[in-house]
């Protein structure tokens, strides 16, 4: 078990939050292949993907931004359009899977009936512990940051970050299921660490013309839209 980041200080903590994103699409990802350290790049949706994904941090400004070194999460970060600004952390690499590098689960389980990763590990790799720890450093530097944190990371990277993030053991990752992509936000709630928002994919899914509409992030009628296909310009007003 790990031990505690340490009591809050009795204060609304309204302000502070940390914005978590996962990287775009790759093929390994897509094929459902553990990627670790191997440098897998974005494809074309995962390009288009962190495109339209910058659309909605457009006009923020962010205290810090974190960024593994993998080029599937700097280049998120960079099409996106916050990376001048981004610092370079080993803390945000993804677990490391060790022997079982670029296989996918059902395969492992061929060899290993019912192996699952946050229970059993992987062979000369780390633990969900091992993972943890990283995660407990940039928590820490979030908390000095204030304000709002943007990492940009990986998928079990950032479950795990999660879990930590609410108080709980790394190996609780396994509840938080997160998709390419999007964004999930963590904060307060006075001085309750909580979850504000949890694998958030709208900007993959609708027309710009309705983010125009709620008026979310600078979002403009026209901007591109990657899921759905739909990117009609909105029904067109009646004359008076």
């Amino acid at each position: 078990m790990h031990i505690g980041l340490g009591k809050e200080t009795l204060v609304e903590q309204s302000g502070l939050r940390v914005i978590l994103i996962r990287h775009g699409e790759t093929e390994w990802a897509r094929d459902g292949r553990h990627t670790g350290r191997t440098d897998i790049r974005l494809t074309e949706l995962g390009r288009m993907q962190a495109i339209v994904l910058g659309d909605r941090l457009r006009g923020r400004t962010f205290h810090r931004v974190l960024s593994s070194p993998l080029s599937r999460a700097f280049e998120t970060c960079r099409l996106a359009g916050v990376a001048e600004h981004a610092e370079i952390s080993e803390d945000l690499m993804e677990w490391d899977y060790g022997a079982y590098e670029g296989r996918r689960t059902a395969d492992i389980r061929e060899e290993v009936p019912g192996w699952f990763i946050w229970r059993d590990g992987v062979p000369d790799g780390e633990t969900a512990f091992d993972v943890g720890v990283r995660t407990d450093r940039v928590i820490a530097q979030a908390l000095e940051a204030g304000g709002e944190t943007v990492l940009f990371a990986h998928g079990h990277y950032l479950r795990v970050l999660t879990a930590r993030w609410l108080g709980l053991p790394a190996e609780d990752g396994r509840l938080f299921a997160l998709a390419p992509a999007t964004i999930s936000v963590l904060g307060y709630e006075r001085e309750q660490r909580v979850i504000i928002r949890w694998n958030d994919r709208c900007h993959l899914v609708l027309p710009s013309y309705v983010w125009a509409e709620q008026g979310d992030l600078d979002v403009r009628a026209g901007d591109p839209s990657v899921g759905s296909g739909d990117d009609r310009p909105g029904p067109t007003p009646a004359r008076t």
